[in-house]
């Protein structure tokens, strides 16, 4: 006849505590809390991108502005309008002169050219549902400078 194993106190407490231990629940609360961190992450970075083409399209305008204003020739306007925006791919279509040309005068006074870029922000994450962002930078400077 075989005899039960029997174990002994010391030996039960190994396995209970083996049994209730913490092993493996820093895992387990880093499986759950890293999405939120992935998604935090991807946020900064996609604001920052925003935030930077923004300020590109603000200075792509302002130069836009300043070369119609000294040279009166909106291919030329919208050509720095291009060169200045900092790698994004404006088409004609995006950019904005308004009135036409410098040369008319208001009440006796130059006139004040206005140029408008705008330009759709897509997300790379595809937060938002892949809508995206439409972006506008504008600025005015007065005709002849």
């Amino acid at each position: 006849m075989s005899s039960p194993i029997r174990t002994s106190a010391s030996g039960r407490r190994r396995i209970a505590a083996r049994l209730l231990g913490e092993r493996g629940a820093a895992a387990v609360e880093f499986a759950l809390i890293a999405p939120v961190l992935l998604l935090l992450l991807l946020g900064i970075v996609e604001f920052s991108k925003a935030f930077h083409d923004q300020a590109s399209l603000s200075a792509a305008a302002r130069e836009g502005a300043r070369a119609m204003a000294l040279g009166n020739t909106p291919a030329e306007a919208r050509a720095a309008v291009r060169s200045a925006a900092n790698g994004l791919s404006l088409t004609d279509a995006q950019i904005t002169l308004s009135p036409a040309n410098c040369t008319a005068l208001v009440n006796g006074k130059p006139a004040t050219i206005t140029v408008t870029v705008r330009h759709h922000q897509t997300f790379v994450a595809g937060l938002l549902g892949g809508a995206g962002l439409d972006l506008t930078g504008k600025a005015a400077m007065r005709c002849g400078g």
